[in-house]
């Protein structure tokens, strides 16, 4: 197939160029139709029987597989969750982390990965990153390490500006375990966790899929304890005996069943992927930088980064981002930053780019 009738799948490029999946991914049709057969069949036969939460089951493992296909991992190593933030929760409370505990970030974290970490009431290292340079972050980071951090916890790319994160570097050079927000990461550009401790994956940005779906890859499941725990993450239990008995590997930190139609959705948008989609992606990244640079733009991005394009912007950004999208223009004002972003992915093109850039000089 053609990039044009790959694009042709996401019905919002009819009417918009949609460069706002750092937030959330288009739909696709496939996507919107498998999530309604199973609305509608819930409708009409109820949300009950052996068959329905049977099929439910069996769609939550072909959901795992594809999910530990888009990171080349171990299925068994992949829990399901609803949310990056859902994934950081599980592990900052299994790892117990607490008061007397030190915990290294940045202060460009999204408060998906930053708002657990907070309530945990660790120490925070936080280190200030922004407008640090890519190639200095290693460095940087390395250096405020101590042999109190018992917990690293970054991104692995920038929701602020696509920078990349020296993650496996860190967890290399200091042996400390290492949490990664992958958000804006899978599905945007090749990824491959294993070095992580854990790594979390949002499925309604880059991987389009519907609202509350994700994952979490944990490298030793058996290394942490399970805490946020659920009936969906137990292999059996005894009520009277205060006993349960996890299920093997990472689907023990599975903390729901999650909604049968949400999944089925999720199982459409991970399925028959374009090759060349990162390639393609990361060519269209860097033309939306070169065209925003060529029109006079204060571009913060530096090249050769993940697939978030973001730039100074010197009026009221909220206004700003307002008027696009009233010209048809879906991109994502950043508060408090004074930066608006696009994203841009595989299902992109050039029409949206131009859109983009001749929208901002009216």
């Amino acid at each position: 197939m053609s990039w044009a009738e790959e694009r042709a799948r996401f019905p919002v490029f009819e009417r918009h160029a949609y460069l706002n999946a750092g937030t959330f991914g288009p739909l696709a049709r496939g996507t919107i139709a498998a999530v309604d057969d199973v609305r509608r069949f819930e409708a009409e036969h109820g949300r009950a029987g052996r068959p329905f939460f049977d099929a439910m089951l069996e769609r939550r493992e072909r959901v795992r597989a594809l999910v530990a296909a888009q990171l080349g991992v171990d299925p068994g190593l992949v829990a399901l969750t609803e949310s990056t933030s859902q994934g950081v929760q599980i592990v900052v409370l299994g790892l117990g982390i607490g008061p007397g505990d030190e915990v290294l970030t940045t202060d460009v974290e999204h408060f998906g990965l930053a708002g657990p970490l907070a309530a945990s009431r660790a120490t925070l290292e936080i280190v200030p990153v922004r407008g640090v340079p890519p190639e200095d972050l290693f460095e940087l980071l390395l250096g405020r390490v101590s042999p109190h951090t018992r917990l690293i916890a970054l991104s692995a790319v920038s929701w602020l500006d696509g920078s990349i994160f020296p993650w496996r570097e860190l967890r290399e050079a200091t042996g400390v375990p290492i949490l990664v927000d992958g958000a804006q990461s899978v599905g945007a550009i090749p990824v491959d966790p294993q070095g992580a401790d854990f790594y979390t994956v949002s499925g309604q940005k880059w991987l389009c899929g519907p609202d509350l779906t994700g994952a979490l890859y944990v490298a030793e499941p058996t290394a942490i304890a399970t805490r946020l725990l659920a009936h969906s993450g137990v292999e059996s239990y005894d009520v009277g005996a205060g006993t349960w008995v996890p299920k093997e590997g990472a689907r023990r930190f599975d903390p729901t069943y999650g909604a049968a139609s949400s999944l089925a959705g999720f199982e459409a948008a991970l399925t028959d992927l374009p090759d060349g989609r990162f390639d393609r992606a990361a060519g269209l990244a860097g033309r939306c930088r070169s065209l925003l640079l060529g029109r006079g733009h204060d571009v913060v991005t530096a090249p050769g980064q993940g697939t978030l394009v973001s730039w100074r912007h010197p009026g009221d950004t909220a206004l700003a981002a307002a008027a696009l999208y009233e010209r048809g223009v879906v991109i994502r004002e950043l508060p408090g930053t004074g930066l608006l972003r696009a994203s841009v992915g595989w299902w992109n093109d050039e029409s949206d780019l131009e859109r983009l850039v001749e929208a901002l000089d009216d």
